[in-house]
């Protein structure tokens, strides 16, 4: 089996874990989102590639859901002293060598995707991580003060630094001029199965689907998509998809997030059991839907959400059978 998956960070790179538990044999790709992607000190910081990379490599800091385990944070002591900034968002001493061999790269003329597949080779992540795309595609959140000042902030300032307050709108730097990296629209085209893991859909699937071409060859291929919802109840599981989720127009719920997907992408979405009343909503806007345990409280549990999937794409099958 073929399974291609589109993900951000902590919860993609967790449901990612129990997608090899559950189809162990199976060829994975995951197509990843750059949009969180950050110039800091020099280094090009690629926070949901790496958090991929790690949680499958064995490397993450399990507690947190991103960073390194063993982390220290020696040179950031250093900068401080310094009083060089940013403050807000702390490289550790492990992380910066990845960032090193990054830029070096980048640098040297790689593109991101061969770069990627480098660092790869070190963690054996058992996927093809492969970025959406090796252009500059960054996501930027629009914020409105007191005075009704518009400003826009990058994603890691308005989440890291500002902690996410009111947005007024999301916008995707350069992602208009972008390209899909080599191997995503082979990756789209030729899977069984593709999965959208309960990822924030805004900023990390939609940072995704806004690179010119991808969204295209999601809605043209042949085999069947099923989402799992990252809302449970009236909140997200973690971070702020109910923040970008209305700065984009769209009711922090599960249904609603299927609609915001859309029929033309989604052919199957799960929903947890505690929102099993939002079902045929769901099915209304054309996308079958099942309600299923969606909390990942640990690898069995995420196994048992993947297989879930993977038994809805078996049941919808495919088009052309």
């Amino acid at each position: 089996m073929r399974i291609t998956a589109l993900a951000g960070g902590v919860g993609g790179a967790r449901f990612l874990r129990g997608v090899l538990a559950a189809a162990p044999e199976a060829d994975v790709a995951v197509v990843g989102n750059v949009g969180d992607d950050i110039t800091l000190h020099g280094l090009r910081v690629c926070p949901d590639l790496d958090t991929v990379m790690y949680t499958l490599g064995g490397g993450i800091h399990e507690g947190q859901g991103w960073g390194r385990a063993g982390e220290t944070f020696s040179v950031a002591a250093e900068l401080a002293e310094y009083g060089v900034g940013p403050d807000w968002f702390t490289l550790g001493d492990r992380d910066i060598a990845t960032h090193l061999v990054r830029t070096q790269m980048l640098d040297a003329g790689y593109p991101l995707s061969a770069v990627t597949e480098a660092l790869c080779a070190r963690w054996k992540p058992g996927v093809r991580l492969i970025p959406a795309t090796d252009d500059r595609a960054e996501t930027h959140v629009v914020l409105v003060d007191e005075e009704g000042n518009r400003r826009a902030v990058h994603f890691q300032e308005y989440w890291v630094r500002m902690h996410a307050p009111k947005a007024e709108a999301i916008t995707f730097v350069g992602a208009e001029k972008a390209q899909p990296a080599p191997g995503v629209m082979d990756a789209i085209a030729g899977a069984d199965v593709v999965l959208f893991p309960p990822s924030n859909p805004v900023v990390s699937i939609g940072a995704i689907l806004a690179v010119p071409g991808i969204r295209e060859a999601l809605a043209a291929t042949s085999a069947p998509v099923v989402g799992l919802s990252p809302i449970i109840g009236s909140a997200p599981v973690r971070g702020m998809a109910d923040k970008v989720l209305a700065a984009v127009g769209v009711e922090t719920s599960a249904a609603a997030v299927a609609e915001y997907y859309g029929a033309d992408l989604l052919d199957g979405w799960l929903i947890d059991e505690k929102d099993a009343a939002q079902r045929d909503r769901v099915e209304a806007a054309g996308i079958r839907c099942r309600a299923v345990p969606l909390l990942m409280r640990d690898l069995d549990a995420t196994a048992t959400m993947a297989r879930a999937a993977l038994e809805l794409a078996t049941e919808l099958g495919r088009p052309d059978d």
